[in-house]
């Protein structure tokens, strides 16, 4: 596995592998990696020539300089789990200037309103410094391919809107939550639980699966009442939100309707540390 450092050195070694015809299938990461990203790789792997990652904690998308702080980074250890794999052939571990040549600034975009919904409510900007990172890293990898996982189900409509507002030829691929074996979507924010802690929150996806066979039945009033009052009984978590939306525009809605997809979401904080999920709804 190649570990590439610098744009230069990336832009050389992307056009060796294109002169040679290769198909690129790339996922982008910041770090921490888990068997959740290492998903990405095989879902890339089964689709390619060549299957790229790239390792960047991306400062414009962090609404917290504390966050961004705290955000854990051990690179050594990225590299040594990408190897192992043996999924990846190459690793782009960028520095600052690489992305941002001058100053470390968000480009503005409009995603059709995809930005303003649940996560965006809460993180202005967010999502135009996720917008700027992959757009860039895309200009500079240049795959046929990318893959993001299901959790940041927003963050994958988001990229998918930039993609295709931009007309950059690249097929953008949602690949499947990974989960633990009690349900917990992994996360490199799950790091920072206990084991006691990460087996209490798999009540998470336990909830949601009882959404996805209470929402046959009941209004959506009602769910909301049941879910609210599953976590009103858990010690040291609190939900932030829980809602169901059209997987589309992810609006919000209050009342089933037979033409449309929808899935629901939820964000719980478990001791301080902020856990997201959702789920299809059959």
């Amino acid at each position: 596995m190649e570990v590439i450092k610098n744009k230069k050195t990336l832009q050389d070694f992307i056009e060796r592998q294109r002169e040679m015809g290769k198909k690129i299938g790339f996922a982008p990461t910041m770090g921490a990696l888990h068997k959740g990203h290492l998903s990405l790789y095989e879902a890339a792997r089964a689709e390619n020539d060549l299957v790229i990652s790239s390792i960047f904690v991306n400062p414009t998308q962090f609404n917290n300089a504390e966050d961004l702080k705290k955000y854990p980074r051990d690179t050594d250890r990225d590299i040594k789990i990408l190897e192992t794999s043996g999924l990846v052939d190459a690793v782009y571990i960028p520095e600052v200037q690489d992305i941002y040549p001058e100053k470390a600034e968000s480009q503005r975009y409009d995603f059709d309103g995809l930005e303003n919904e649940m996560e965006g409510k809460s993180r202005p900007g967010h999502f135009d410094g996720v917008g700027t990172v992959v757009e860039e890293l895309f200009r500079q990898v240049k795959p046929d391919n990318a893959y993001f996982g299901e959790k940041d189900f927003q963050q994958l409509a988001i990229i998918k809107k930039m993609t295709e507002k931009k007309k950059l030829l690249i097929n953008v691929h949602g690949v499947d939550i990974y989960r633990a074996e009690n349900g917990l979507a992994l996360s490199s924010r799950n790091q920072r639980l206990s084991e006691s802690r990460r087996e209490d929150s798999k009540v998470i996806y336990e909830t949601l699966v009882k959404v996805n066979d209470w929402f046959r039945t009941l209004s959506i009033p009602e769910i909301k009442e049941r879910v609210k009052d599953i976590f009103d009984d858990q010690v040291g978590m609190q939900m932030e939100y829980f809602m169901i939306a059209d997987e589309n525009t992810l609006k919000e809605t209050d009342f089933f309707y037979k033409d449309k997809s929808y899935r629901a979401f939820i964000v719980v904080m478990v001791d301080g540390v902020r856990l997201i999920d959702n789920i299809h709804l059959d």
